[in-house]
């Protein structure tokens, strides 16, 4: 759904343009950016991405990204840059807490700011809002923003075939997800048409796992794996005992939800992970179990219909036993 049409005229002319992200990007959100810097910054504007915090090292490799200004590291440049763009891209978030530290600075930029996201029940803070929540990636709609909105298919170069075949690779968990259509499929075979090397990108994200990650994982599928049949229900408790005894670093927790979710039975998995100011929650469910308004109701969250996240304040023992105290309200539909 596209809203403030009018609006799309602006790019007519260069302008000073900055793209954001949330919190933490993981892929789809890192590879949209990357992939919209490269089409833009091909169309004359001066671009810049601005990102509130680092990203999985197993995404460093992404074309562009070592030009990605991280605030904590260059917070006068970043303000700078947000007070100064004519147009902020706000890419996969729908309500702008999600972008942490640079929330107040995009708030108070004078500049437009045009949305382009798939999660549900977006905020209205946007001039122009190109969204869909059946979208299976915001890098998916990327690519139909240039392709579909700007008739613009053959600028798509292999730079920003791989940035946006990365994105939609990781949102679909390698396209095994319900939300990966045959439009999705139809994209993906443009990237690779266009010049992404799909098998690289494949092995630049899925085999670049560091020893400590992988001792990481291998510990918690020994130590903190927690079966609940009674409901179809697995889940991982990590303290941050555990998250310093590995060196845990961004990026290392990613994925950890879905071993739970592959557990032969399991239609509901959860990850528990104490950041020491907040625990964070995450979600992961097959079929109409609904994880965002599990995570909506109970942990200050939101998301997908089978993948959300949500945060608490309380203790990770305390999280962990609320969540289980729920889980008979979804029984009927956890076991049928």
């Amino acid at each position: 759904m596209l809203k403030g049409q009018r609006h799309l005229q602006l790019l007519a002319e260069p302008k000073k343009i900055v793209i954001t992200t949330h919190h933490k990007p993981d892929g789809d959100a890192l590879g949209s950016s990357l992939g919209l810097y490269h089409w833009l910054k091909s169309k004359g504007h001066s671009v810049e991405v601005v990102l509130s915090s680092d990203f999985p090292t197993f995404l460093d490799w992404l074309p562009g990204r070592e030009d990605v200004i991280i605030y904590p590291n260059a917070p006068e440049q970043a303000a700078r840059l947000l007070a100064e763009a004519a147009i902020i891209f706000c890419l996969d978030y729908s309500a702008l807490s999600r972008t942490n530290i640079l929330e107040p600075l995009i708030v108070n930029a004078p500049g437009e700011k045009w949305m382009i996201d798939h999660h549900l029940d977006p905020e209205d803070f946007s001039t122009l809002s190109y969204w869909d929540s059946n979208a299976a990636a915001t890098a998916q709609l990327i690519y139909t923003f240039i392709n579909e909105v700007y008739d613009d298919k053959e600028a798509i170069t292999a730079e920003i075939a791989t940035c946006l075949y990365a994105g939609i690779m990781t949102d679909t968990g390698s396209f095994r997800f319900r939300s990966t259509t045959s439009s999705v499929h139809h994209i993906i075979a443009s990237l690779i048409d266009a010049g992404a090397r799909n098998w690289e990108i494949h092995e630049q994200i899925y085999n670049s796992s560091t020893e400590n990650r992988l001792k990481f994982l291998g510990y918690c599928l020994l130590n903190c794996l927690e079966v609940i049949p009674a409901y179809n229900t697995a889940i991982f408790s990590v303290s941050k005992e555990d998250l310093q005894k590995f060196e845990v670093t961004t990026g290392d927790t990613e994925g950890l939800v879905n071993y739970a979710l592959s557990v032969k039975g399991i239609r509901l998995a959860a990850l528990f992970i104490d950041r020491t100011e907040l625990i964070k929650l995450s979600l992961r469910s097959i079929g109409d179990i609904p994880c965002n308004e599990i995570c909506k109701k109970y942990f200050n969250g939101g998301g997908h219909l089978n993948a959300s996240g949500g945060s608490s304040s309380e203790e990770l023992s305390q999280v962990v036993n609320k969540f289980k105290s729920i889980l008979p309200e979804y029984k009927e539909i956890l076991t049928k």
